[in-house]
């Protein structure tokens, strides 16, 4: 196996391990952490499943940073959050790693830091590069300050889905839903709350459970969403367990993690769906056309309809959920 960029910076002596803590801001699931002493060792996440997955090492896990010894930023598709999270780290430690792919636009980063602070120790290395500042105040007017609200009344900020505005897909849904809704309702990777509203301004709904694997969005959609039929919950939907099962469920699902095309987090996202509805359960879905989900949904419920096709997207009606009779 080829070692990792933080093995091989420390091989080479691009940054020292000091005594204290290691704060590790956003590591994607699997990464390389072991050239790093464990004890000391903390992950700050706000993305539910990779937490999940350094809670399950056994490595304590928190959304929220604190003070450290070092810092080392996993760089994020987000440009915004990338930039704030290095000023937290300048703030949280008094030496930082940056750590992130091309892909990524860590080179687009490295660059943009470098002519503010000068040149930098630095491993290029496996379609990304890692490099190490001591802590500046450069970076102070990249800080983020939480949720925004745009002109539109919605809060949003970086590292959310469809930040400053809806999506085209789910502005479509959002239109799309029947005047009249069941009592029970759950929005699986609710984002920031846009479908989440219009499903509690249709007649019928009890209760709608907003269920959302970022923070950063789940945090704007409690500004968004105040309508005391909703509750929050920071969860995995592939893994969150409804009691009772839902009467009705939308969802507009992730189709990437990087920038690359996912399919299969779509299909799990229906599984979880047919998993969490009533035997008479209905669902509404919003897709990107290209996206081949028809045959996980004919899988997965008696009855499947597409209700409309419209600006590079599908909009699905599946009810009856195949295996649901045996509760």
């Amino acid at each position: 196996m080829a070692r990792s960029r933080i093995a091989t910076a420390l091989d080479e002596g691009l940054f020292p391990l000091r005594e204290g803590e290691v704060a590790v801001m956003r590591p994607p699931a699997g990464m390389d952490l072991a050239p790093l002493p464990r004890a000391g060792l903390r992950i700050i996440h706000t993305f539910r499943p990779d937490a999940d997955y350094w809670e399950a090492s056994g490595l304590p896990v928190t959304a929220e940073a604190g003070p450290a010894a070092l810092a080392v930023v996993c760089l994020p598709r987000s440009k915004a959050l990338g930039r704030g999270m290095v000023a937290e780290a300048c703030r949280l430690a008094p030496m930082v790693v940056i750590d992130g792919q091309r892909e990524n636009g860590v080179d687009s980063l490295w660059r943009e830091m470098r002519e503010r602070v000068g040149d930098m120790p630095v491993l290029a290395k496996a379609h990304g590069r890692l490099f190490v500042l001591p802590a500046s105040e450069a970076f102070a007017d990249w800080t983020l300050t939480g949720p925004v609200r745009g002109e539109d009344g919605m809060f949003t900020q970086p590292g959310v889905f469809s930040e400053g505005q809806a999506d085209r897909g789910s502005a479509l849904l959002a239109r799309a839903l029947p005047a009249r809704l069941p009592t029970r309702m759950a929005d699986l990777g609710a984002g920031w709350g846009y479908i989440s509203r219009a499903v509690l301004a249709r007649e019928g709904v009890g209760s709608l459970d907003l269920i959302e694997a970022e923070k950063l969005a789940l945090d704007c959609a409690r500004l968004n969403v105040v309508d005391p039929r909703a509750a929050f919950h920071w969860a995995d939907v592939t893994r969150h367990v409804a009691k009772p099962a839902y009467d009705g469920i939308v969802m507009n699902p992730p189709f990437h993690q990087g920038r690359a095309a996912q399919p299969d987090l779509g299909r799990a996202f229906i599984a979880a769906a047919a998993r969490m509805l009533q035997p008479s359960g209905q669902l509404w879905m919003v897709a990107n056309r290209h996206l081949p989900y028809e045959g996980a949904l004919s899988a997965a419920f008696r009855q499947v309809t597409t209700l409309a096709e419209e600006g590079g997207f599908k909009l699905f009606h599946a009810t009856r959920p195949i295996g649901q009779g045996k509760r």
